[in-house]
């Protein structure tokens, strides 16, 4: 049984997927949370804008909150803090630019007035409840990323955040293995470690390499070269000022996003661009395109993004001509790849030349591979091991990993999100799951949207839907006149005529007889269940029947 001397540990996103980022840590009347990200929607999560963590067990237990800490400023990790601080007040820990990044995020949501932002360094402990918490630095694709120490009544804690071992890091910032062997001589009871590539042997590329690919492409281009990452990805950004310094090419910023982050980055210092390098849309208009470098939003095909826009021929500033190189530097998060393969076909329709090809080296991934995984390991030599930030493929190929170099048999668990793993000071177990699902944002709205929703759209838009209208003598109960079928997305109506109006029929026979005291919902009911099995008799299809009685 779970008592106050139990340390919890409770994932409410991201094990078992990638994105959406949350995890929890609770002793007695305290918790914390790690990152709050979001996860972009799948395929078939049909209008769906974003998905995010379910906070449900922190709303139960909101008088035991006692703040955030965030690792670092990619969506996946921060994306989802301005619907959690709708509806929590609580501090918010991270290093510089994760801040700045974060107050970006919070100022276009109209939630930074009364928020508690709080700038930690490397180093840096705060205090948070039973927990002490310290930031160290790690090499990732963004500054200022940082992994967590976590020191509770238990025993030590370590959570990687996203890393790799990168000797050659674009910004010089390097995972602190001293500081990790520094815990693990202490004695490291808990490890919640990086899984993405989990199952890449290796080491993970350095970023220097992406810098030179990009340095080579706009040498080698005789046109505009158009750069398209992520807004949060400072340091590709200053990899692009530095191949256009290199080549003679001034740079044009844009996406909101993007230019909102460049700016902030520029003010914090994290961003260095000779001046008169970044250009704003006249000074662009007037450069020739063999002087001209874009950076710009939409490496994940997001409908709306600078780069979409671009491809679907309506930007604002920028058309997209023979003579262009479209660069996109980033690998397609699972679920995008549909959307961006779009945009690539888009994009060569218009005669650009698109290089998006990993072996380009356009992009190297932020995430540690399984040589440098096996290092944090030998270094750290936990207690009991917990892989976080991957599908569930990865997660067991990582525990299996950790097993062989030295975790105890048994010790390494594979939770998915809404398990909840307890440590006392004599074992480990899980048992207790807490509520973890998806909760979708679908334009304004949180959570209204789900499964039960998403099948409804799925099902109107393989079969369609037909709507059967009859009116009815509230006093008899009869048919007042012929019934209406309105068909959409199911038939050709001109070329099917005979099958509505058969439906008609159908409709009409299947309440014939019907107690002029029966409810809306029986006759709807007859209606709906006759029609749909005529349709589908002689169609072989499933519209979705919706009927609709009027009463007169």
């Amino acid at each position: 049984m779970a008592g106050n001397t139990t340390l919890r540990v409770i994932p409410l996103g991201g094990l078992g997927e990638i994105g959406r980022n949350m995890m929890a840590l609770e002793y007695g009347d305290d918790i914390i949370v790690v990152d709050v990200g979001l996860m972009f929607p799948e395929e078939e999560m049909l209008g769906v804008d974003l998905v995010i963590p379910d906070f449900t067990y922190l709303r139960e237990h909101r008088e035991k909150l006692r703040a955030v800490f965030l690792t670092h400023g990619h969506e996946d990790h921060v994306g989802a803090l301005p619907y959690f601080m709708r509806e929590f007040t609580v501090p918010i820990y991270g290093a510089r630019l994760t801040d700045g990044l974060i107050r970006v995020k919070l100022q276009e949501h109209r939630l930074l007035q009364g928020a508690e932002t709080h700038v930690v360094e490397p180093g840096e402990v705060i205090t948070a409840g039973v927990f002490e918490v310290e930031f160290f630095p790690v090499a990732h694709s963004i500054p200022d990323a940082c992994g967590l120490i976590i020191r509770t009544p238990l025993g030590l804690v370590v959570h990687t955040g996203d890393f790799k071992l990168d000797h050659t890091p674009v910004m010089d910032q390097h995972t602190d293995l001293i500081r990790l062997a520094q815990v693990g001589a202490e004695g490291c009871l808990l490890l919640m470690a990086d899984s993405t590539y989990a199952e890449q042997e290796g080491y993970t590329p350095s970023e220097q390499l992406v810098g030179e690919a990009l340095r080579n492409i706009m040498v080698n281009a005789t046109g505009r070269v158009i750069v398209a990452t992520f807004a949060s990805l400072i340091s590709r950004v200053q990899q692009v000022i530095d191949g256009a310094v290199f080549t003679g090419r001034k740079v044009f910023v844009t996406g909101r996003s993007m230019i909102d982050n460049v700016a902030m980055a520029r003010q914090l210092g994290y961003l260095n661009a000779p001046d008169g390098t970044i250009v704003g849309v006249e000074e662009m208009r007037n450069t020739p395109p063999s002087k001209l470098v874009v950076v710009t939003t939409g490496s994940q095909g997001e409908p709306t993004s600078a780069l979409t826009r671009m491809a679907n021929g309506d930007h604002r500033h920028i058309t997209i001509t023979q003579g262009d190189t479209v660069v996109l530097s980033a690998s397609p998060i699972p679920g995008n790849e549909t959307a961006v393969y779009r945009n690539v076909d888009n994009l060569f329709r218009l005669g650009a030349e698109v290089l998006y090809n990993r072996a380009l080296n356009t992009h190297v991934h932020g995430h540690a591979s399984r040589e440098e995984l096996k290092i944090i390991q030998g270094l750290l030599q936990p207690e009991y091991f917990v892989p976080v930030h991957g599908e569930y493929r990865h997660l067991v190929i990582h525990a299996k990993l950790a097993e062989s170099v030295g975790v105890p048999k048994g010790n390494a668990f594979v939770l998915t999100d809404g398990d909840v793993l307890e440590i006392d000071e004599e074992s480990a177990w899980t048992g207790e799951r807490v509520p973890a699902s998806y909760v979708y944002i679908d334009g304004l709205g949180i959570g209204d949207v789900d499964q039960h929703i998403l099948r409804d759209r799925a099902h109107l838009s393989t079969d369609g839907v037909v709507v059967v209208i009859v009116t009815v003598d509230k006093q008899t109960g009869k048919l007042e006149r012929a019934a209406d079928v309105l068909a959409r997305g199911f038939v050709d109506v001109e070329e099917r005529e005979d099958l509505l109006e058969r439906s008609k029929q159908v409709a009409a026979d299947s309440i014939r007889g019907v107690d002029h005291y029966a409810e809306f919902g029986d006759i709807n009911l007859r209606i709906r269940d006759a029609v749909s099995k005529f349709l589908y008799d002689e169609t072989r299809r499933r519209p979705m029947v919706l009927t609709v009685t009027v009463e007169v």
